[in-house]
């Protein structure tokens, strides 16, 4: 049952938890898990629908607003709504909340993509109904959600009546108590059409600002042996109506397309018909085959198969078919941080996607890769835009929060500060290169990413004596701001100036022409190549001599530490309870900073200072980001912490299957997802993308028998399965390659598994 989630609770809170957990996506489009027929007014719901980009702009209040903080904000909409279907049972209306409940479970089919909820209902005057709802967002017209009713009515029942809707005048969710969900500006999304045509329902709305438009235009057919019709359309919302005889099962479809302005142009309504008209025909059984097919492609790349502990196998198949939901698929769009399952964080794009999830689909789907960078070159212009209005001359300054490529964040500490995010996108085009071996990709747009984002190190810092220097930044860790050379920020900084220069070098010997285009439009020489390089190799590196460590930043550890032991656990996460000024006076972490920095640029240290760095910082991390757990879990599976290492990969791999974080109502944590696939495969496995090439360092956790995942590095599909007295590789597909297993060089040729015995690879 690993490849099914099942769901049984009908309590308030499990409600709103299933609600992001049984959500439905296929990077275009994703719609919460709530309840068709919807629930009591004194119950909770976050009730969604998300086209991914899809935004509106709100003015940013401030009480003091200084030069350069951002004057709007994005913020992803909650669509139009063409969930709602109710069922009347001779005139009763199905609620699970009332009359008796025989059975009831919700099934996420992970394996086929779509979810299901079966119910045996007793209506309070005694009527008995069988219901089986299924839906799905569809991979294949990624427009599409379809719903998909059967009705199995029991003795007695003489009329069975279906109310179908789409509805127009929807609203986001606001929570002022938490920082991380939209506090305001709920309604920002008006109705422009709301009509019943002869096929189909059409709503149509725009947003205030920014002027987008999206329509849904539905089709409803039912199997029934007599019913009378009806629809009217009034308030922005269209409604259709079938009153059924009750004596046989009733079949009851809605397939409701989605279209917006940023891919389908001005003709939101017509393209929406054209594609329901490509539908024409077609059952919700022919949607299924066509989901499976698709789900087949997607497990066969990236399945992550786990012998001996189920509730990892499940958690980690959920993962990653969540990941796969609501990744963006083509160029306006990118993955947030609670993806389309919800509204946390107003469906801002961060650094998450290039450090925490773009490795996932780099080595299971480059396409969809190389779609995240080609988001993030689309708004390399407005990164050169916010890098002027911070006082720099040349560089590209990526944002920390953003959906079409202004900054969000309005807290600038520990938003605009953030200068890691501009090395952190160049470093994704560095693995992306090295795992694919795409030199046009990294000629066309990799290149000019690397060269903007390197003359903004040049300047930020500044040469003090003969260091590199970069003052007055924010690292990953959000409990420590503006500091002077944090270190996670200057070694990746260090990489990104180097690797420009390595690309500006190879640019001058294979393809002179593109790089002389480069230069006339860019205005670059070599000079200022050359000073990319000297800045790299002259970049500082804060260590400290006496604990033999990399100090966070400069006055990191001259700050007294937080007594964590005796903060009491209603205190946590401490940025809901304490100034943020609290906090930064001292040593305490919100997540990894410059163990993230050890894991991402291990080379940078020998292996005694990435230890004694990670015995250090452990005890002063709170993990109130869940993008820390997993980073933990790596860099312990590195150091042969081996309990540690399944310790920090249990939090990660079930944070919202489990809630432990307490907010996954709103939302999924994505980052997360990917960090539990990250701590298998770059953790357990040992995965590293080099220069030198592909290697592993195997071991295998103790509470399993083995576990195995494929992966595809440069043009190639590489099976790896580690066992408890072997690792096995398998070359399925591509040319002959070597890689590397603690070491030492592995051969794989095609179809020819090799062995490694356990007792050869500890030597």
């Amino acid at each position: 049952m690993t490849w099914k989630l099942m769901k049984c609770g009908l309590e308030n809170p499990d409600l709103l938890l299933d609600e992001s957990i049984l959500s439905l996506g296929n990077g275009y489009l994703g719609v919460r898990g709530n309840f068709e027929e919807g629930y009591p007014e004194l119950f909770s719901s976050i009730r969604g629908a998300y086209i991914n980009a899809y935004h509106d702009e709100t003015e940013i209040a401030y009480g003091e607003k200084l030069y350069g903080f951002p004057v709007m904000q994005q913020k992803i909409l909650n669509v139009i709504d063409a969930q709602t279907v109710q069922i009347y049972v001779d005139d009763e209306l199905f609620s699970l909340f009332e009359g008796e409940i025989i059975h009831f479970e919700r099934i996420l089919h992970m394996d086929a993509g779509f979810a299901e909820r079966i119910v045996h209902w007793k209506s309070p005057k005694g009527k008995e109904v069988k219901i089986v709802f299924r839906r799905m967002a569809s991979f294949i017209t990624r427009e599409l959600f379809a719903l998909s009713i059967r009705i199995e009515p029991g003795e007695g029942i003489r009329k069975i009546k279906i109310a179908s809707a789409v509805d127009g005048d929807v609203s986001n969710f606001v929570d002022a108590s938490d920082p991380r969900v939209g506090s305001g500006h709920a309604k920002r999304l008006y109705v422009t059409e709301a009509r019943k045509e002869e096929d189909f329902s059409v709503v149509k709305c725009l947003t205030y600002v920014t002027q987008l438009e999206v329509a849904c235009v539905t089709a409803t057919d039912i199997q029934a042996e007599k019913y009378a019709y009806s629809s009217q359309a009034e308030g922005g919302r269209v409604e259709e109506t079938y009153v059924c005889e009750g004596r046989r099962p009733i079949e009851f479809t809605k397939f409701s397309v989605y279209t917006d302005t940023l891919r389908h142009g001005i003709e939101v309504v017509e393209e929406a018909r054209m594609l329901q008209e490509r539908l024409e025909g077609k059952s919700f059984e022919d949607l299924l085959v066509e989901q499976r097919a698709y789900m087949d492609r997607f497990w066969l790349h990236s399945d992550v198969e786990i012998d001996g502990d189920a509730a990892m196998q499940e958690s980690i198949r959920f993962n990653l078919f969540q990941l796969l939901q609501s990744v963006g698929k083509d160029p306006h769009s990118n993955i947030s941080a609670k993806g389309l399952s919800g509204e946390g964080y107003e469906g801002h794009y961060f650094w998450d996607t290039e450090i925490f999830m773009f490795p996932v689909f780099l080595m299971t789907n480059p396409e969809i890769a190389k779609n995240l960078l080609t988001y993030r070159y689309s708004i390399l212009e407005s990164a050169k835009a916010r890098a002027k209005v911070l006082g720099h001359e040349k560089g590209a300054l990526f944002p920390w929060r953003t959906i079409n490529g202004p900054e969000s964040s309005s807290f600038f500490p520990a938003g605009t500060a953030q200068y890691h995010i501009s090395a952190d996108i160049a470093y994704s085009y560095v693995q992306y290169y090295l795992a694919t071996g795409d030199e046009a990709f990294l000629n066309e747009a990799g290149a000019e990413v690397l060269f903007e984002t390197a003359r903004l190190w040049i300047d930020t810092g500044h040469m003090s004596g003969t260091a590199f220097k970069i003052d007055s930044v924010t690292g990953p860790d959000e409990y420590t701001c503006i500091v002077n050379n944090n270190y996670y920020t200057n070694v990746m900084a260090k990489h990104n100036l180097l690797w420009a220069a390595k690309v500006y070098r190879m640019l001058q010997e294979k393809d002179e022409a593109h790089l002389n285009e480069l230069a006339e439009r860019l205005a670059l020489n070599e000079t200022e190549a050359a000073a990319w390089q000297e800045a790299g190799e002259k970049m500082y590196l804060p260590y400290d001599e006496t604990l033999k460590i990399n100090a966070q930043d400069d006055s990191f550890l001259q700050k007294a530490r937080w007594n964590l032991k005796d903060t009491p656990k209603d205190k946590f996460p401490l940025l809901l309870h304490y100034h943020p000024l609290t906090l930064y006076r001292y040593q305490v972490c919100k997540q990894a900073d410059t163990v993230l920095a050890h894991f991402l640029l291990e080379d940078e240290q020998d292996l005694a200072t990435i230890k004694n760095s990670y015995d250090y910082y452990e005890q002063i991390t709170t993990h109130d980001s869940s993008l820390s757990y997993c980073i933990f879990s790596i860099m312990a599976s590195k150091l042969g912490y081996r309990d540690k290492a399944y310790h920090y990969f249990k939090e990660t791999a079930r944070l919202d299957l489990d809630n432990s974080h307490g907010n996954t109502k709103d939302g999924l944590h994505m980052a997360n997802m990917g960090g539990a696939w990250l701590a298998i495969v770059y953790g357990f496995a040992g995965l590293r993308i080099k220069e030198a090439g592909l290697s592993f360092a195997p071991s295998l956790p103790a509470e399993w028998n083995a576990f195995a995942f494929h992966f595809q590095y440069k043009s190639r599909l590489i099976f790896l399965r580690i066992e408890q007295d072997a690792v096995k590789y398998l070359l399925v597909e591509g040319e002959p390659v070597t890689v590397y297993q603690d070491g030492e060089p592995i051969r794989l040729e095609p179809g020819k598994e090799v062995a490694i015995r356990e007792s050869a690879k500890r030597h």
